[in-house]
């Protein structure tokens, strides 16, 4: 429990405040420009969305590959495809930005884990319930012929966020990269909590994460994004010249990530994302339009709802394969309907789960946090609308 609370008291958490606020006491603190100390940036909020965007393309392309009714197509087309799927190293990139930040504005270890459960738990918890539920009726992948000692211990294991390290099934399909997440708040909390306290759980604390990223290579693109927030980076690619050199950034990177190392990844990677937090380059001023905006708005429960919307959508487009159909005709319907009730369902989840349902637990919790959902909304909503005059 030492990482939930400052153990020293209000004046200390007082006294902490203060030379946090002088630079003293965090590197982030040093590099006060006004685009670090928003609290939404639109062009963050675009290329979150065009990460998940990425994400479910490359499953309206795999899932009816498993499914079998994935018409033949040139093998370019297939490799280009299959780097989609590295859009998760781009969520890892926002993380390590937005996480440093979001530690030092909340101060105390226990409110920043308290915000990180109210935005991540009540769309994966509903999900996980309702896959632990129907899955078991309609047979889904696992499901079939497990006993109850092994439910349970599925259903522990995907809810703490192990089935990897525990070698058991992934439940949510794309659930894996919360442990990654998860990881990298707990190591991030615990460096701020003993880097002015103690200098030998700091050094093993730094020694533990290059050992991680050098046994979790993918692991390293946390990194990106702390660099970025530490250094005043920003590189303004204007015009089309410079649209080509984020895109070819974006490209390079997944293609090294997926087909080389994902070491090779981190210098394209490090150059997109800092045209991203450069607000007059041409990518980032892209990123900020209305369509990656909502996209980006939906992200996470477009992440993590996709697979559900695309499952029923699989299973009747094997079963249309088998009585006779084209794959090129199911394919794109697949495609194109996926698509659709993809956004339409992570859209209702957003304004029901992640809107509602998290105001709910947070007027629960106290003002105090209410307050601080305001202030991110009021803050938010006033980016959007200078945004819109500009």
């Amino acid at each position: 429990m030492a990482l939930l609370e400052r153990p020293s008291g209000p004046e200390r958490a007082k006294d902490l405040a203060k030379r946090i606020s002088d630079g003293r006491h965090n590197i982030f603190a040093q590099h006060g420009s006004a685009a670090q100390a928003r609290l939404f940036e639109p062009s963050i909020q675009g290329l979150r969305g065009l990460a998940a965007l990425s994400v479910l393309l490359v499953h309206l392309y795999d899932m009816p590959l498993t499914a079998g009714f994935l018409p033949q197509v040139p093998s370019w087309f297939d490799a280009i495809i299959g780097t989609f799927g590295r859009g998760v190293e781009v969520f890892f990139m926002i993380s390590g930005y937005l996480i440093p930040a979001s530690l030092v504005r909340h101060q105390l270890v226990s409110k920043f884990f308290l915000d990180r459960c109210l935005r991540i738990l009540p769309v994966f918890v509903i999900l996980h319930l309702a896959l632990f539920v129907v899955g078991p009726l309609v047979g889904y992948k696992f499901f079939r012929g497990i006993d109850a000692l092994e439910y349970v211990k599925i259903f522990l294991a995907n809810l703490f966020f192990l089935p990897d390290i525990l070698n058991l099934p992934l439940g949510q399909q794309n659930a894996w990269t919360l442990t990654y997440e998860w990881i990298f708040y707990l190591w991030f909390a615990a460096a701020f909590y003993f880097a002015t306290r103690s200098r030998l759980v700091t050094a093993l604390l730094v020694v533990a994460g290059v050992v991680t990223v050098l046994w979790f290579p993918i692991s390293a693109y946390f990194l990106i994004g702390f660099a970025l927030r530490a250094i005043d980076l920003r590189i303004g690619a204007r015009g089309i010249s410079g649209l080509l050199l984020s895109v070819a950034c974006l490209a390079l990177m997944y293609m090294l990530l997926e087909y080389v190392h994902p070491f090779l990844g981190l210098l394209p990677g490090l150059i997109l994302f800092s045209t991203v937090l450069n607000p007059a380059s041409s990518f980032a001023q892209l990123m900020s339009r209305a369509t990656p905006q909502f996209v980006g708005k939906i992200s996470y429960s477009l992440y993590l709802v996709h697979p559900f919307a695309l499952y029923p959508l699989q299973v009747i487009g094997a079963r249309l394969v088998s009585q006779g159909y084209s794959p090129w005709m199911v394919w794109p319907m697949f495609a194109i309907v996926g698509l659709l009730t993809s956004v339409i369902a992570s859209t209702i989840t957003y304004e029901l789960i992640e809107v509602r349902l998290r105001n709910a637990i947070a007027a629960l919790l106290g003002t105090h946090d209410r307050k601080i959902a305001a202030e991110v909304q009021s803050a938010a909503a006033g980016d959007m609308r200078d945004h819109a005059r500009s």
